[in-house]
């Protein structure tokens, strides 16, 4: 069922004990230290958290972080079944991206988004409990849960993306966009003509919005179209009042302005804990949003996702690179493959994916490689990639333990291994040596490791030792009390 915001999903969360309250923390550094921590502690159990009354602020102004970034929360996000296994959500969700059809947004005249409208002087980014989230933070991120919103000045299609957002003063915001990501090529068309980029940006919105735009999908497809499909109904959006950018209606926080060319304008962004659990990027001059309204709801709430040094998930419950990726594997004509998964990657759904893992069975000579090939250069696996597994269809994909176990005695590292170089990278990959990215030479490799049985003698390969799952469910049923809880 589509959420009509924020809000009514928390109410649904709460239904399922799957959420915690918590009254007075510290917006520095305790907000985020919290929501580490309970990830930590419970990998796949965690709650939703929910902060009121942050320290030196008036109760109302909130903050909600470990949204959907446990399986149950992303499965009731979007209508899949909660008590699915993850590879089943996998599997679920690549499914369901073969029934894609566009479900354009609906414009309507008025949403609880303009309860309060500010402008001018009395715009004050600074009146809400904006975390500083890790240690090492350059500042305050009002945007790690985010969408940035353009429109392309040749082609007129609107675009979403999850770009992390800094705030340095009431007014102006800093924008990091990682080279290749959409929004990051509208702006610079628009810096080409001399002229500054329109943005909003919203900092909490339906969680199968902010979905969307986390992810990978074609460029001149609008997030909007996608996240209508994606929730089975159209998003009510309004004109925004400054840039007539479309505003989702039932956001949490909106602002609108314009991104200047940064040789005119810019401001030391960073450094940001990011996704591959690095201050890789640094402290640079970025480009800033000069912010001319600021639109929000009575007692807004901030969402956030800041990043979590791996394993943890910090946005999504699921990868859904994994599942885009396996669509790949499919539409690339990659028959059998039983499963996908990806380990410490990015929120985006096909990018950043440093360790991808696919379970296939294999149907004649060359079928793992080809599928090492396709998962490493496709768009959907290619972006910061690492490390790329094949097993056997017999290894689970999502047991990390048994993926290294088929490492370590099916493939053998001077004909199972092979590396490409000159891959795409971005900024945050904390591998590229410091002058190769002053020159912008944002490369890497990959290793394609075959942990398969030898396909030529698969027959003769040595049996496993573990007990057949007919044998074992059988043993399991006669003595079931020795295995109750």
């Amino acid at each position: 069922m589509p959420f009509n915001d924020l809000r009514d999903f928390i109410t649904e969360c709460r239904k399922l004990g799957q959420v915690k309250d918590i009254e007075g923390a510290d917006w520095d550094l305790e907000i985020g230290g919290l929501t580490e921590a309970l990830v930590n502690a419970k990998p796949e159990t965690h709650p939703l958290l929910l902060f009121d009354s942050v320290k030196g602020y008036p109760k109302g102004y909130r903050v909600a972080s470990n949204i959907i970034n446990n399986p149950k929360r992303t499965a009731l996000a979007l209508d899949m079944p909660l008590e699915a296994t993850k590879v089943e959500l996998v599997k679920h969700w690549k499914s369901k991206l073969q029934t894609y059809s566009p479900v354009p947004p609906r414009e309507v005249s008025d949403g609880p988004i303009s309860e309060n409208v500010e402008t001018g002087d009395k715009i004050d980014l600074l009146k809400f409990p904006t975390p500083r989230w890790h240690e090492l933070d350059g500042g305050r991120y009002l945007g790690t849960a985010c969408m940035v919103i353009t429109k392309d000045p040749d082609e007129g299609w609107v675009n979403l993306g999850a770009y992390r957002v800094q705030v340095h003063d009431k007014n102006t915001l800093g924008l990091y966009i990682s080279p290749g990501h959409h929004g990051g090529i509208m702006e610079k068309k628009f810096w080409s003509k001399g002229k500054s980029c329109p943005v909003a940006v919203t900092f909490g919105q339906e969680p199968a919005v902010w979905v969307a735009s986390t992810y990978s999908v074609n460029y001149g497809v609008s997030e909007y179209d996608w996240a209508g499909w994606a929730r089975g109904a159209p998003v009510d959006v309004i004109s925004g009042p400054v840039t007539g950018l479309p505003i989702p209606a039932t956001a949490e926080i909106v602002i609108e302005g314009e991104i200047p060319p940064p040789e005119k304008e810019s401001m030391i962004e960073g450094p940001f804990g990011e996704w591959p659990g690095y201050y890789a990027h640094g402290a640079k001059k970025e480009p800033i949003i000069k912010v001319k309204s600021l639109m929000y709801r009575n007692d807004p709430i901030i969402a956030g996702s800041p990043p979590i040094k791996p394993p943890g998930f910090f946005a999504h419950g699921i990868p859904f690179g994994a599942a885009v990726l396996w669509d790949t594997l499919e539409k690339a004509g990659i028959q059998d493959v039983k499963g996908v998964w990806t380990y410490f990657c990015s929120t985006a759904g096909g990018g950043g994916l440093p360790f991808i893992v696919v379970s296939l069975k294999q149907r004649y000579p060359g079928h793992a490689k080809q599928a090492l090939l396709v998962s490493s250069g496709a768009r959907s696996g290619g972006y910061l990639g690492r490390f790329v597994i094949v097993v056997d269809e017999d290894i689970d994909p999502t047991n990390l333990p048994e993926v290294m176990w088929a490492v370590a005695s099916r493939s053998d590292p001077s004909t199972s291994i092979d590396i490409i170089r000159d891959c795409w990278s971005t900024y945050l990959d904390p591998r590229i040596p410091p002058e190769r990215k002053e020159k912008g030479d944002l490369t890497n490799s990959r290793a394609l490791i075959n942990a398969c049985r030898p396909f030529d003698w698969i027959k003769d390969f040595p049996p496993v030792n573990a007990m057949s799952e007919e044998a074992k469910s059988r043993i399991i049923t006669k003595y079931a009390s020795l295995f109750a809880s």
